[in-house]
């Protein structure tokens, strides 16, 4: 059980900081950031959202187009883009350190990342619902950390390069769909909840694929949960 308890902890501690005056609420707003492509060999990516609605697909000639809805002022994303040799770090962030996804709050983004430019992605998400299809993108890295909600993560696509995905929930769901005829190394780990495997052999302690010996390219996938469900399906 202690080991539970660790895995909660971070979720259940963000849970105290979900309180905001609904005075603040205002009408629905809409804002559209983007930030344009530069020839970066590998661009950091950052987003921060305490709770909310998080889309994130390719589809874009720019490194980013974002487009947001909220109806809390306050909330109105920051983008920030900075460069520092080859490198680039692009970071979205929710601002305020006490954020909510009940009653009458409205959050979302809908983000959009080039498939031009690699990517190593980190992803840190309090409370609500995350949909990330990235199988298009030139993935270097996938980090998840999540508090309360539901994950769905599609990497379904070509694996142009290896990369790892690690993924840390508390309460909630989490599904990771993943190309079927890849090289594919998972281990997963649940405190209290089930986890379901499907297209992967069970190796003693973790998941392969058909593909994983003598591949080059592969993807090598973590999963550590709370109290939930953690399905990895490769379809």
């Amino acid at each position: 059980m202690k080991s539970v308890y660790l895995l909660l902890a971070p979720a259940l501690l963000g849970l105290g900081g979900c309180v905001i005056d609904a005075r603040h609420l205002g009408p629905l707003e809409y804002s559209t950031e983007s930030v344009e492509a530069d020839d970066s060999d590998l661009v950091r990516v950052d987003l921060n959202m305490g709770a909310g609605d998080l889309r994130v697909t390719e589809g874009t000639q720019k490194l980013l187009r974002g487009d947001f809805s909220y109806n809390v002022p306050s909330w109105k994303p920051k983008v920030d883009y900075r460069r520092s040799g080859k490198q680039g770090t692009l970071s979205v962030s929710q601002p305020g350190s006490q954020h909510g996804n009940l009653g009458d709050r409205k959050y979302r983004w809908d983000l959009q990342l080039s498939n031009k430019v690699p990517l190593d992605l980190g992803v840190h998400f309090g409370a609500g619902q995350a949909r990330l299809d990235l199988g298009s993108l030139q993935l270097r890295g996938v980090t998840v950390e999540m508090g309360v909600g539901q994950l769905d993560l599609d990497l379904r696509g070509p694996v142009r390069h290896s990369y790892n995905v690690s993924i840390h929930g508390g309460i909630g769901q989490a599904t990771v769909h993943l190309p079927a005829d890849a090289a594919i190394y998972a281990e997963a780990q649940g405190g209290i909840g089930s986890i379901n495997v499907r297209g992967l052999h069970k190796q003693g302690g973790h998941w392969e694929s058909d593909a994983w010996e003598g591949a080059g390219n592969r993807i090598r996938v973590d999963v550590q949960g709370g109290i939930g469900e953690i399905r990895l399906i490769a379809d």
